[in-house]
């Protein structure tokens, strides 16, 4: 900016800096200044799609389909699924034109047989698949994003992003979905509501990692 604008560093800076002030900006380390925006806001009250989320708070939702494939099951896709062959998708989300999540999506291949890349463009897998859910397990852990990753959500390699694992069950409990998301840190947060509960030396749903 400083080439550009014929301008000296401690200028930009300033100029920034009142950008800042003003809610124009942001900044955050690992990924530079950035206009600032509204981050999309995801409830983990109740099982819900990404595309929920973002229609429920006024924005335009939108797929692309990066991947599709059937192929043979990723080992620890593998152990989930107990399914050696799948269908593996994935796709960037988009919120009013900004992407703003990473997701791929395995199913065992005998349920997305008649799936195509158009109807997974158009309806998520909740909707498709002719099977009754019961619910999921999501794991949220912080990550540095890989550089295809990056490139997809329009972010440098290596900055921060929150990586969720998606398990998603049917009635009889047994796995249908497994699913990633990788979400850029300064776009994403997520809500839950803590209603009263009697007090645990343990807190519920909170693991240490090595």
């Amino acid at each position: 900016m400083s080439d550009e604008f014929g301008a000296s560093r401690v200028t930009i800076r300033r100029s920034l800096e009142l950008l800042r002030e003003e809610g124009l900006v942001a900044a955050r380390q690992g990924f530079g200044w950035f206009v600032a925006a509204e981050p999309v806001r995801q409830s983990l009250e109740s099982l819900a799609t990404i595309e929920s989320h973002v229609e429920g708070v006024g924005k335009l939702s939108e797929r692309k389909i990066e991947q599709f494939a059937f192929e043979d099951a990723p080992e620890r896709v593998a152990r989930v699924l107990g399914n050696d062959h799948v269908l593996r998708v994935k796709r960037v989300n988009l919120a009013d034109g900004e992407p703003f999540a990473v997701v791929t999506v395995w199913c065992p291949a005998e349920l997305g047989a008649n799936l195509s890349r158009m109807d997974v463009e158009r309806r998520p897998f909740y909707e498709l698949l002719d099977v009754d859910l019961h619910g999921a397990t999501q794991t949220i852990a912080a990550d540095l994003v890989d550089e295809a990753d990056a490139r997809l959500l329009g972010v440098p390699t290596g900055s921060p992003v929150l990586r969720c694992q998606r398990v998603t069950t049917d009635r009889a409990g047994s796995p249908v979905l497994m699913s990633e998301h990788v979400f850029p840190a300064h776009r994403t947060e997520f809500v839950v509501d803590l209603p009263q509960a009697e007090p645990s030396m343990t807190p519920s749903g909170l693991r240490i990692v090595d």
